[in-house]
């Protein structure tokens, strides 16, 4: 064996190195067998290599070099392969690199310009969503009709009709008047509630407020007058005195009869609440807020408050009108306070807050309707036009008074005739009442 064989005899077929040509070989890469092999030979190729398509031996290119096949190894086949010259693991197919001309969606990176796939979320329909508002609407329409009956059922309380018809009565007029009694009854409290709420224990019933509330016919708004329960006035078939002892003579009845003998309107609706009923309704609706003007303190009220925006409890809000603290003329400070405290409590009952919230409207539905009392012919479309004028904030005034006389026994306030008929008339011709005989403290 010359020296040329032995070297190349000696040389790993894989290093990579070129060979050593011979006289009938072309230069030859490494890993190229060291001899020849013989044609007859098949060897099985290691990966399926699709064939190239048969040229005619006219059009083959000459071959320049002679490029005998690799070896076939039977040793077992590894796990890794190699790829551009460093080791790789796992099984899967090796997948080329993908080119920047490549589309989106081929092998490599996806483009962030491209489309993007269509989120996934539940989707309503409109019809669905029309559907679920009408379902709710019939809900909301039958339950506030079924409340409606259900308040309409409990109210009355009065078995004697107030306002029956008597010789000389006024005759009907535009709009709406109602009559809103407050008496000091104190039927339904416990003797302890009695202490509590420094009610007394005076037996029998009298009126602690009266107020006469004008609803108009028209665009104008609602007037809400105080009657001070000491006016000097004529009752039928009892001679002079105070307006309270109208309540005590005749109840209702003569209460109403006397307030149209002396004002000369007619009045279609009355209600009353007594001081139970009026703790329980400031209760349900959660407390009344109200701008206290001026510090109180009564012990027979039971009542002590600070200056400014509050809000008032039952117990509170009942000393607040009740007392006679504060002011030149005590009465006429009450009925400012009344006044006050009324329309908050009916506008805060009416506030879409309290009626759509159950755990307050149905609380204060049964307090209102166990608190109350009218008259026969009132019903419950009366006691929503009621409350609707109420929460429309209505002019509030008092009945001009004009110094004081003697009358049941003592001193009692004498109104100014001549305002008060100006301020009467306009109430029956249903007209706004002329500023200059209003008094909106």
């Amino acid at each position: 064996m010359s020296e040329e064989d032995r070297t190349r005899a000696m040389r790993s077929p894989g290093d990579g190195r070129p060979l050593p040509g011979r006289n009938s070989d072309g230069p030859r890469s490494g890993g190229a067998p060291a001899h020849r092999i013989p044609a007859t030979q098949q060897i099985p190729p290691t990966q399926h290599i699709p064939q190239p398509q048969q040229v005619p031996p006219t059009q083959q290119a000459p071959q320049s070099h002679h490029m005998p096949a690799a070896p076939v190894s039977d040793a077992p086949k590894s796990r890794s392969s190699r790829v551009y010259g460093k080791a790789r693991s796992g099984k899967s197919p090796i997948r080329p690199l993908g080119s920047r001309s490549e589309p989106p969606g081929s092998y490599g990176p996806p483009d962030p310009s491209g489309p993007k796939p269509p989120r996934k979320g539940i989707r309503i329909k409109g019809k669905t969503i029309l559907k679920v508002v009408a379902a709710l609407l019939v809900a909301l329409l039958v339950t506030g009709i079924g409340l409606f009956f259900w308040i309409d059922s409990r109210l009355g309380g009065i078995d004697t009709d107030v306002l029956a018809d008597y010789e000389g009565r006024p005759a009907d007029t535009p709009g709406t008047n109602w009559l809103l009694v407050g008496s000091d009854s104190r039927k339904g409290l416990s003797a302890a509630e009695r202490q509590k709420l420094r009610t007394g224990r005076a037996v029998g019933q009298r009126t602690d407020s009266m107020m006469l509330l004008h609803i108009p016919a028209g665009s104008d708004k609602p007037t809400l007058i105080s009657l001070p329960r000491d006016s000097a006035v004529t009752i039928p078939g009892k001679g002079r005195n105070k307006l309270n002892a109208a309540y005590a003579f005749g109840g209702p009845k003569l209460l109403a009869q006397t307030i149209e003998t002396v004002t000369g309107v007619r009045i279609d609706n009355y209600m009353e609440i007594g001081f139970a009923g009026f703790v329980d309704i400031v209760d349900a609706v959660g407390g009344v807020e109200i701008n206290v003007r001026a510090a109180v303190d009564d012990p027979k009220a039971g009542l002590k408050l600070k200056k400014g925006l509050q809000t008032l409890t039952g117990a509170q809000a009942l000393g607040y009108v009740r007392t006679r603290k504060g002011g030149a003329l005590p009465d006429f400070e009450r009925t400012k306070r009344q006044r006050q405290f009324l329309g908050a409590v009916v506008k805060k009952a009416a506030s879409p807050g309290t009626l759509i919230n159950p755990f307050q409207s149905i609380p204060l539905a049964m307090a209102a309707t166990d608190a109350v009392a009218v008259d026969p012919t009132t019903g419950a479309f009366d006691m929503l036009s009621l409350g609707l004028a109420m929460g429309d904030s209505p002019v509030t005034t008092v009945v001009p008074f004009g110094g004081t006389e003697q009358a049941g026994g003592g001193e009692a306030v004498k109104w100014d005739r001549e305002k008060a008929l100006a301020l009467f008339n306009a109430i029956k011709q249903d007209k706004p009442v002329p500023k200059e005989i209003l008094d909106a403290g």
